[in-house]
């Protein structure tokens, strides 16, 4: 029986043993998948015998991803550019190859959700220059976005990942974002604010075009107070939860080899366990 697990700390919070179960429930597979607690000083130790312990790979979030990068014996394009891997399997010789696949995971529900944001080539606002952002912006570029502009709250972050992007990516100070919204035509939150527990992200919407779409990270709550209102003044809103989903489907063909689909049957799934979340 194939075995893989989501490794992290803490790892409790983690919804990928729910999507993983469910496809392996769904396609009669004989699997496992699990979740597993490492500590910071433990996470070499763990992923160096990650193939003694039975798995066929794992999925890995915060605050293991570079380490797990930096660990693996072979890295993909996209985990290479985003300085992190949240994928890994191991190949016939037994060597541990890492792949990013939440930027995959996000433009494949941008694109599923709004077709057009790319249209006319206007520029992307993206906030916040941590790992999810560096994801974002990748996708963003590999998908022919022309111009993109950072907001950070930590201005010398957005910097230091523009100045890795190229000319196509500029900065604009975070008090300005607001601002920065004139004439664009994609406004993402990569930032955790306006999550469940975390403070709200203040922003004010009213020069955003009416055509724009607003999309965010952030899948708990659901619905976050930014989407509400793009939504409320009828700008096409996209959620954080279908990046979730579609991220998971490599791997899962990967360790399990069946290519599973991401349907709002395993949507609704996942939408109940976050009731209350």
């Amino acid at each position: 029986m194939k075995r893989a697990c989501v490794i992290g700390w803490p790892v409790e919070h983690s919804r990928s043993p729910l999507i993983h179960r469910y496809w392996l429930d769904l396609y009669g597979v004989e699997g496992a998948y699990e979740k597993e607690a490492v500590p910071p000083e433990e996470i070499k130790v763990f992923l160096r015998s990650l193939g003694v312990r039975g798995y066929a790979g794992a999925n890995v979030t915060l605050p293991h991803k570079e380490t797990a990068l930096a660990l693996a014996d072979a890295a993909d394009a996209a985990a290479k550019a985003i300085g992190a891997a949240n994928t890994l399997w191991f190949d016939e010789q037994g060597r541990l190859h890492a792949s990013n696949t939440d930027a995959y995971g996000f433009m494949t529900h941008l694109s599923e959700e709004a077709p057009d944001w790319n249209r006319g080539g206007r520029p992307v606002v993206v906030l916040g220059a941590g790992g999810a952002a560096r994801a974002v912006l990748h996708g963003l570029l590999a998908g022919g976005a022309a111009k993109v502009l950072i907001a950070n709250r930590s201005q010398h972050r957005a910097e230091a990942l523009a100045k890795v992007s190229g000319p196509s990516v500029s900065v604009v100070p975070w008090s300005e974002k607001g601002k920065a919204l004139a004439g664009c035509g994609l406004l993402i939150n990569a930032t955790s604010l306006g999550m469940t527990g975390k403070p709200p992200l203040d922003i004010d919407l009213a020069l955003l075009p009416a055509d724009a779409v607003v999309a965010d990270i952030v899948y708990s709550p659901l619905e976050t107070r930014l989407l509400a209102a793009a939504k409320a003044r009828g700008n096409l809103t996209v959620d954080g939860l279908g990046m979730l989903l579609h991220q998971a489907v490599p791997g899962f063909e990967r360790w399990f080899g069946v290519r599973p689909k991401v349907t709002p049957a395993l949507r609704a799934h996942i939408v109940k366990s976050l009731v209350g979340a």
